[in-house]
């Protein structure tokens, strides 16, 4: 599996990298805890070495996955993780209301100040048994925190040697920018797919010009763009997606038009859906790294061989012009 440095710093990442949300069951409509595992162990093995998690996937459970699956192998593999997204106290700013696994609701709080960020650094690791943390990421932005502040947290992580290198998520280009002022800031992790490039217009830009690695996430924009989310899928009982606006009937119907048009392109390549749009990702500009989820190892295996076939440059272009004439129906 390809390797890449993040920025400016010395950690690198395999450019397909795991993602651990869907395993913590959070959102997702559940998860097989067994199955999870297998997957992050049939990753490490296949060479997909980098797992990316949070606390808030799952409020702890993706991280205490992650932790057990990688018992043994820590030397192995590269570990990412977030913070401030808080769902025990109600400091910063009210994000939204959910439940945990259990049933129970919670309240989810956007919140960097510096002493919870060191604190919630120290459960994260415990979580995931190890005693550094080689990417951490601020979740999201909080607003009822300087930037400033936030950073000088992040510094003294990196200062104690608790994380090996800052990254942000969900910033804006102003916010990227203003962390950068105040730490060397590795990569921002922003969402980004075939049907969701507004990052090329702002984020992108600044990135490639300032070093700063791009984390691609949803690649397969939560499962739409592989083709097996018809127009009769039915979402399990607290799967996330069925009150998404891309994942309307209409959405579905338009976006499947789509991949029925690049579906012979997949085929003459010898891959599958999925594989063409990771692969198609990976060579956008400024994209560092793919992270793209799995719950079995079966999948995992998909992933593993995105990058082994190239996207000709003509094919690249038709894909292009086919979805410069793609529009997604708004909410």
């Amino acid at each position: 599996m390809e390797r890449i440095k993040l920025g400016k710093t010395q950690v690198e990442l395999t450019r397909i990298t795991f993602g651990a949300w869907a395993i913590g069951g959070w959102m997702w409509g559940g998860a097989d805890q067994k199955d999870a595992q297998k997957a992050i162990r049939a990753a490490v093995d296949l060479g997909i070495t980098s797992i990316d998690t949070a606390p808030i996937y799952g409020f702890g459970r993706s991280e205490e996955i992650v932790g057990e699956a990688l018992e043994g192998k820590r030397d192995k593999v590269e570990l990412l993780t977030k913070c401030g997204l808080k769902w025990e106290g109600r400091e910063g700013i009210f994000y939204f209301e959910s439940q945990d696994h259990l049933g129970r609701p919670q309240k989810i709080y956007k919140y960097s100040g510096k002493q919870s960020i060191i604190e919630e650094c120290e459960r994260s690791l415990k979580r995931l048994k190890t005693d550094y943390i080689d990417l951490y990421q601020v979740h999201w932005p909080d607003d009822s925190t300087p930037i400033a502040e936030t950073m000088e947290a992040l510094q003294q992580l990196l200062d104690d040697g608790k994380i090996r290198a800052a990254g942000v998520s969900n910033y804006s280009g102003p916010q990227m920018q203003e962390a950068n002022d105040h730490i060397l800031l590795a990569s921002n992790q922003v969402p980004y797919s075939m049907v969701k490039r507004d990052i090329e217009t702002e984020i992108i830009p600044y990135a490639v010009a300032h070093d700063i690695a791009i984390i691609a996430y949803s690649p397969l924009e939560r499962g739409l763009l592989t083709g097996k989310v018809t127009e009769d899928y039915v979402f399990n009982a607290g799967d996330h997606r069925a009150n998404h606006p891309h994942f309307s009937v209409e959405n579905r119907r338009r976006v499947n038009a789509f991949l029925g048009e690049i579906a012979p392109f997949a085929r003459d390549l010898g891959v599958s859906l999925s594989q063409l749009v990771i692969n198609w990702t990976l060579q956008q500009r400024g994209i560092t790294v793919a992270l793209v989820g799995a719950r079995n190892p079966a999948q995992v295996q998909s992933n593993a061989a995105s990058l082994d076939f190239q996207i000709p440059a003509t094919l690249l272009e038709d894909i292009g012009h086919r979805l410069s004439r793609l529009e997604l129906a708004s909410a």
